[in-house]
Order: structure tokens, then C-alpha cells, then sequence
């Protein structure tokens, strides 16, 4: 399915918990978004393989497949929808992982319907800005020998600490929350070895004099 279908779609909420499902399907119908309900990974992927949504809002945990499990299969890094992951407050360290795996964010339980509607749209417009923009994209690419390759969302995050933005304005321009930035901070900077922020700059700009 070509990127311009994007314009036009459905938002996919997969839960197992037929309540979440309804709340989210009310708020996102009230908003005019359509939705489609899946309550297990398999019949999200079945329908994902004929089918583009505008955006996936997942829950880490659902019957069968996990959610991590479903990023892994619709090899989340290079989706072309933005993925958002559900979590219990208990299941934080799952969710870093899911951001790791290609989430674009994700959303604690329990959720105000007016935030979910909120973080939907601030994904799917980040998506689109990335897709219009030839140059959104293009953001400085980071080679650093001997470590291991930051994905194109981390290259993403890292242009911007570079560019000295806050995690708030780093989140307001990728489309995702101030925390997942920090998850993110976190995991570059375990990659490139980098002991705080300023150390992370240093290395950055000492691989730039490099080239």
C-alpha cells in the first residue's frame, strides 16, 4: 500500500478488554476518526496485511502474541503508520521496550479519552509532516564506528538534543511525549557510551569533525 493511503483510514485499537475497546472507539468515532476494534494480535495482523490504518494503538499485553511480539511481525521500526503502546503502570519497563522494538510512544492506563484523541493526532500529523517534507526526514546521519547503529527514530531524538531542544520541544516536533524522549535519550546514550547529556554532545560533534 503506497505512503498516500495514509491520508485516508482507520485507527486500529487492539485490547482484549472489551470496555477499553468501546471507550476508545466512542472517543475516537466523537472526534471523527474511523476505528476498527481487534481483541488479539492475530486478527490486528490478518487485517494489517490487507490494510494501511492512520495509526495502531496497541496494548502490551493481549492474548497470544504480545504486543511486542506484534511490532516484531509488523516490523515496527519501518511501519509506515505510528504505533502507540498501552501499558499498566506496572508494565513501564515493558513499554520502554516496545518504544525500543519501534513504538512511536506510549500511554499509561489508566487514560483521560481526551488525551488519547490528543496523542492520536499529534502522531498521525508528526507522520504526515515526515511524509510532505522531503527535508523533514533528513536529519544528520549518525555513523558511530564500533557501536551499535542508532535506529532512524533514535537518529531522529538525537538531531534534536543536539539542536539543544528541550524533551518538551524535542516531543512537540517528533509527535511523542516528553517521557518516551527520555527513554530514548537513555538508549542512545547507552549505545554511544555517553556518561550525561554533555558527554553525548561531545561525541556527537567529535564524530561530525571526524568526516
Amino acid at each position: 500500500m503506497s505512503q498516500g493511503d495514509l491520508s485516508a483510514g482507520e485507527v486500529f485499537v487492539v485490547d482484549d478488554d472489551p470496555a477499553i475497546r468501546d471507550a476508545l472507539t466512542n472517543v475516537l468515532t466523537r472526534d471523527g476518526f474511523q476505528v476498527a476494534n481487534f481483541a488479539d494480535g492475530a486478527s490486528l495482523l490478518a487485517s494489517a496485511r490487507t490494510r494501511m490504518p492512520l495509526c495502531i494503538i496497541l496494548d502490551v499485553h493481549i492474548p497470544g502474541r504480545s504486543g511486542l511480539d506484534i511490532l516484531k511481525e509488523l516490523n515496527a521500526q519501518d511501519y509506515p503508520a505510528p504505533i502507540l503502546i498501552m501499558s499498566g503502570q506496572g508494565d513501564i519497563s515493558m513499554a520502554v521496550d516496545a518504544i525500543r522494538n519501534g513504538a512511536l510512544d506510549f500511554i499509561e492506563k489508566p487514560f483521560r479519552a481526551t488525551e488519547i484523541v490528543a496523542r492520536v493526532r499529534e502522531a498521525i500529523e508528526a507522520q504526515g509532516r515526515r511524509q510532505s517534507d522531503p527535508n523533514a526526514s533528513k536529519s544528520f546521519s549518525y555513523h558511530f564506528p564500533g557501536r551499535e547503529p542508532l535506529t532512524p527514530r533514535e537518529q531522529d531524538v538525537l538531531t534534536q538534543i543536539v539542536a539543544g531542544a528541550s524533551s518538551k520541544e524535542a516531543g512537540r516536533h517528533l509527535g511523542i511525549s516528553p517521557r518516551t524522549i527520555e527513554v530514548h535519550r537513555a538508549r542512545i546514550m547507552e549505545k554511544l557510551g555517553a556518561k550525561n547529556a554533555a558527554d553525548l554532545v561531545r561525541i556527537v560533534f567529535n564524530q561530525r569533525a571526524g568526516h
